[in-house]
This record gives structure tokens, C-alpha cells and sequence, in this order.
């Protein structure tokens, strides 16, 4: 049965692509967004989530105009999906990148959990793990990374998510309701694939990503996975395909190119060392798009 969800953040790269994928799954959604998303069964209210008063009002107002045939006031959303922020460093001022994010997620959240939503998904990121935005060249203390990481960013996108998580928990805790955060992994939509030749060319590149991404689409079936698992409380879970970004095997390539690292467990043959077993084990994601559907790996 389809679930009537407020989206936050519709409208960017992720959202775009995610927001369809619930709505042909017979969702009911509406995006919040500082700008319209192309979608004709979707409405957009225009908002500002760092501003606590306009997430209220998003959080409790119609879809559209054929709320008011009904003749009442709108009922308790079923869900909350909460994407929007400044989607990485260098966009806005560090202190900016901090504070929106921040405050966008407690107001999200807040909200939510006083209007009596109990479910919320808000988007973590791959930056919580430290490498992607560090100064230098960063080891990872160990491979795979899976949820019960140490996360220690040093950059303000990257701390901003962390303390996200931490503002999840508290809440999850203090209503009893059940909110996942996702590690969300290098965004990589359909026109993308065509960079993965010069990825396999400079493996290199892809450390500060863990060698690691989630087609968009297969990120909406992990949102649509969240939706429909209740009762686990306050979650984590990486959010990536499958298969490490390289024409090597995991270990082979990892044993060749970071031996310094330690790797803690064997890894399947061509794991991605941002791991995914957590959500394929708990919610039971099967990916549909693995990059080689889509690029000649060769040798």
C-alpha cells in the first residue's frame, strides 16, 4: 500500500530520480525544495528548511489543490524523507555548509517527530568516513568500511552529517520512532557511466570515494526498502552498489594499490570496500544497475 511521504531535497541529483522511483511504486509524494522538480504527479512547495517554521507548515499541509476537496485538514504523514542540504564543501562557506545542514535535519526531524511521524530517512554521506574531503592523502584504519566505523571527517560537510546521525538517534530514542540514516556513496546517475573508462584508467582517484557508488536509481529502491522496514529504531546503513569501481578484484586490487591498510574480513571477490552487506542482509537490496552493465571493463 502506498505510503503518502513528504520528500525534502526532490529536486537535486539524488532526489530526482529517487522521487520517481516512489511514485512508481504507488507512493503519494511531495517535494520540499528551494526549486520545482519536472514530475507531473508531483508537486513542489517551495521552502527553506533551515528555517524551522516553513518545515512545520511543509510537514502539515496538502499535496495539492485536491486536498481541499476532502473537506479537512491533512493527516499525519505516513514518512519523511529528508535529502535536502548543500551537497558538499566549496559551494557555500564552510561555517553556511555547517549550520544549514545541521539546522535543516534537527527542524526536519523535530517536526516530524512532533507532528507524530514515526518514520524518517535522512540522507548520511560517504564523508562521514573521513577520506573524501580530508586534507591530503587520508588511509582509511581499515577496510571495509561498514557502519560501526569509527567516522572521523575533518571538513564541515563531513562533520555536519555526523552530528545529523547524532541528532537521529536522539530523537529516534526520545519518541521511539524509527529513523534511518544512510551513508549515502558517490551519486553516479544513468548519463554518468561514460566517466567510468577514465576512473579504471586512474583507479587512484576513486580512494576518496572508497572505490565505491550508488546509481541513483538503485538508491530509490533502498529509500522505497526503508519505507516499507519498520521497527528498527535508530539505523545506519551504507547506501552503495555492490561492486568495487576497478577492473581488479577487492582484494587484489587493495593488496596492490593500499597495502598499508588493514582489510578486517575477507571480502567477497569484487565487494566494494564501502560495503553494502548491511542493507542487502537487513532490508534486502538487490541491485539492478552494477556498472558493468553499462562500461566495458576490459583488462
Amino acid at each position: 500500500m502506498g505510503k503518502r511521504i513528504v520528500f525534502t531535497g526532490g529536486s537535486g541529483k539524488a532526489g530526482r530520480h529517487v522521487v520517481p522511483y516512489l511514485v512508481d511504486r504507488g507512493h503519494e509524494v511531495l517535494n520540499v525544495d528551494l526549486a520545482p522538480l519536472d514530475h507531473p504527479k508531483v508537486n513542489t512547495l517551495l521552502a527553506d528548511v533551515a528555517d524551522s517554521g516553513q518545515v512545520f507548515n511543509a510537514l502539515s499541509t496538502h499535496f495539492g489543490f485536491e486536498g481541499f476537496e476532502k473537506g479537512e485538514v491533512p493527516g499525519t504523514l505516513d514518512a519523511v524523507v529528508h535529502f535536502a542540504a548543500v551537497p558538499r564543501v566549496l559551494i557555500r562557506p564552510d561555517n553556511e555548509t555547517f549550520r544549514i545542514n545541521v539546522m535543516s535535519t534537527y527542524n526536519v526531524i523535530e517536526a516530524a517527530m512532533k507532528l507524530g511521524v514515526r518514520k524518517v530517512i535522512v540522507a548520511s554521506s560517504e564523508t562521514t568516513y573521513g577520506v573524501c574531503f580530508a586534507e591530503g592523502d587520508k588511509d582509511f584504519r581499515s577496510l571495509p568500511l561498514e557502519e560501526d566505523y569509527d567516522i572521523d571527517p575533518m571538513d564541515s560537510y563531513g562533520l555536519s552529517k555526523v552530528v545529523n546521525e547524532k541528532t537521529a538517534r536522539a530523537f529516534a530514542m526520545r519518541y521511539g520512532s524509527d529513523i534511518y540514516a544512510l551513508r549515502i556513496g558517490n551519486v553516479i546517475e544513468p548519463h554518468e557511466y561514460s566517466r567510468f573508462p577514465a576512473f579504471l584508467d586512474d583507479p587512484m582517484s576513486r580512494k576518496r570515494n572508497a572505490w565505491s557508488y550508488i546509481d541513483a536509481r538503485d538508491l530509490g529502491q533502498i529509500v522505497d526498502l526503508c519505507l516499507e522496514k519498520d521497527g528498527l529504531g535508530f539505523q545506519v546503513f551504507n547506501a552503495t552498489n555492490d561492486t568495487i569501481t576497478t577492473r581488479e578484484p577487492t582484494a587484489e586490487f587493495l593488496k596492490s594499490n593500499v597495502p598499508n591498510i588493514p582489510v578486517s574480513r575477507e571480502l567477497g571477490e569484487r565487494e566494494a570496500p564501502l560495503s553494502n552487506r548491511k542493507i542487502r542482509e537487513v532490508l534486502g537490496f538487490k541491485e539492478e544497475h552494477d556498472w558493468r552493465k553499462y562500461v566495458d571493463a576490459g583488462r
